[in-house]
């Protein structure tokens, strides 16, 4: 991010500007600075390139400004200390000392901001595998629900190493797929009909499976395609997921069967947005782990939403489809 210092020469202040770790002036702001003719400035920073003193790709910068109509080369640190030390000027000296303070002054800034935000962010991951070793020693997991656990775990530890570059932010959202096609009241209704069926027939199911219960399967639906002055409020394909499954899961919308709808809900919404299948062929979630995702949903605490919606993201999102790979 670039930042504008003011450095006070005794003929007046030179704007200084703050990228890449480095400062850069231009070409006549190096004349000023060092009480030189904007010719021999040239030359000399001319010569530091031909001397091979320094590389010009990673010591000169284009810039549009306003006052140009064509671009303003601007010169790093090095290439004005050596040029300050080729006129032998004073003021060279004093500016080396300067922007070597200031640097300092903003890289331990930066350092402080991104120390402050790691730590709250490890914070978060925390609670994140907390919620996952309080649903793996539930009493209610099965034997396959808990290897479906450890499968999942094992599918995000490149997420989680992903996550600890705390320059990115750890369980910070990641970058989504915009869009993400929802299904109409009437499709949802359709599936959850077809997958109750199912379940009669196996005895698994009782009518009250999939009872709604008022408007509340609609108003999840209707939720996830509002706008924010204008904006989609959930923007993208995993947000639009992990909502779906966490909203049916805990909002109850049916008198039976929430965590299985929400599970047949979630899936389809991946297969119908082509987020089930990554490039290699494999579901991005199997049954196993989609039961036992459910179930994390179920019991974790509301105030974890937040965390366990970064987290279902996380794990839909970093696996390339075939589509992608194509």
């Amino acid at each position: 991010m670039t930042e504008i210092a003011i450095y006070q020469t005794p003929a007046g202040e030179v704007e200084v500007r703050l990228d890449r770790e480095t400062v850069w002036l231009r070409l006549e702001q190096m004349a000023e600075l060092f009480g030189r003719d904007r010719t021999v400035v040239g030359r000399h920073v001319r010569n530091v390139f031909a001397d091979g003193e320094l590389e010009r790709e990673s010591n000169v910068q284009n810039l549009h400004i306003a006052s140009s109509d064509k671009p303003v080369g601007l010169f790093s640190l090095d290439v004005i200390i050596s040029v300050g030390y080729r006129v032998k000027s004073p003021e060279g000296v004093r500016f080396r000392q300067w922007a070597t303070a200031l640097l300092k002054q903003h890289l331990t800034r930066g350092y402080t901001v991104d120390r402050r935000r790691f730590e709250a962010n490890a914070r978060e991951l925390e609670t994140a595998l907390e919620l996952i070793r309080r649903a793996a020693h539930s009493d209610h997991l099965a034997l396959d629900a808990g290897r479906g656990l450890i499968d999942l775990v094992s599918r995000y530890t490149r997420t989680f190493l992903w996550l600890q570059r705390y320059d990115e932010g750890l369980l910070s959202e990641p970058h989504g797929h915009p869009g993400g096609s929802l299904p109409s009241l009437q499709q949802a209704r359709a599936q959850i009909a077809t997958l109750k069926n199912d379940l009669q027939r196996r005895g698994d199911a009782s009518e009250l499976f999939a009872q709604e219960r008022g408007d509340g399967l609609a108003a999840i639906l209707g939720n996830l395609e509002q706008t924010v002055f204008g904006e989609a409020a959930y923007p993208d394909v995993e947000s639009k997921a992990a909502h779906l499954l966490y909203f049916v899961v805990k909002n109850h919308p049916f008198a039976d069967g929430n965590k299985r709808s929400a599970a047949l809900l979630f899936v389809d919404f991946l297969h119908r947005n082509d987020r089930l299948i990554d490039a290699t062929g494999q579901t991005v979630i199997n049954d196993v782990g989609l039961a036992a995702l459910t179930l994390l949903v179920a019991e974790s605490d509301p105030k974890d939403k937040d965390i366990l919606i970064r987290l279902i993201m996380h794990m839909i999102g970093t696996a390339p489809t075939l589509a992608e790979q194509a």
